[in-house]
């Protein structure tokens, strides 16, 4: 199948939600009434994304036997196993690049509950500059990380200084980041960094819905968000 590839993260353990996720994965706890990870799947689709690469670790079966009986979506699935090792967010990207092909993709976090539309980053994606390796969608930062963790230029260049804005864990990377790496265990954020001195990373500024669902209390937060018809979020 030709076309834009994605890839959905969804192996992490999910320590900060704990007991929740002792016995469910991350991915599969009910927001909106559905599992989080089908909101995602839902943004991807509807950005016209043909692929989909989805890793899996921590009670990845479950993950799996979901959406095998599950699926719906107008995309061809693929299912990147983990198991039995911790790949981290940049060695199961590395791990992907046989399905995602050699052109620029998507790639968004399974635990971020966000309203953006993605039909502009997959015509980015269609339309990917020269030399460009990331582009990144960042928001303000959130209580649980006021630090932040990057800058963004007048010139829509993502910088290292002055961190006043949260990458919200949606991009479009191009397969060229990955350059070099061998295949097993590394971090996606020191690539990123890299690729930001050398000024191959653009970004935008996103202000609308966005949280990651990282801990029992946004987890919350969330669900009476969505229960109240989205008329507000705590913070």
């Amino acid at each position: 199948m030709s076309g834009l590839s994605a890839m959905l993260l969804a192996a992490g353990r999910g320590e900060r939600l704990r007991p929740l996720t002792d016995h469910c994965p991350k991915p599969l706890l009910e927001v909106g009434g559905r599992p989080l990870i089908e909101h995602g799947l839902d943004s991807l689709a509807a950005a016209g994304v043909r692929r989909v690469v989805v890793n899996l670790h921590w009670l990845g079966e479950q993950i799996r036997a979901h959406l095998q009986q599950h699926w719906r979506w107008d995309m061809e699935l693929v299912l990147s196993n983990e198991s039995g090792q911790r790949l981290e967010t940049g060695g199961g990207i590395h791990q992907a690049l046989e399905w995602l092909g050699s052109e620029p993709f998507l790639l968004l976090n399974a635990d971020v509950y966000c309203d953006l539309e993605l039909r502009e980053l997959a015509r980015l994606a269609a339309q990917w500059p020269a030399s460009q390796l990331a582009h990144l969608v960042l928001v303000d930062n959130p209580a649980h990380h006021p630090d932040g963790d990057f800058a963004l230029g007048p010139d829509g260049r993502v910088r290292l200084d002055a961190p006043a804005l949260t990458f919200a864990g949606i991009s479009v990377l191009h397969p060229g980041l990955f350059a070099g790496q061998r295949a097993g265990r590394f971090a996606l954020a020191p690539l990123l960094r890299t690729a930001i001195e050398a000024g191959a990373v653009s970004g935008e500024h996103y202000r609308g819905l966005w949280t990651d669902v990282g801990s029992p209390q946004r987890l919350a937060q969330i669900r009476q968000y969505l229960a109240l018809g989205g008329s507000r979020l705590e913070t």
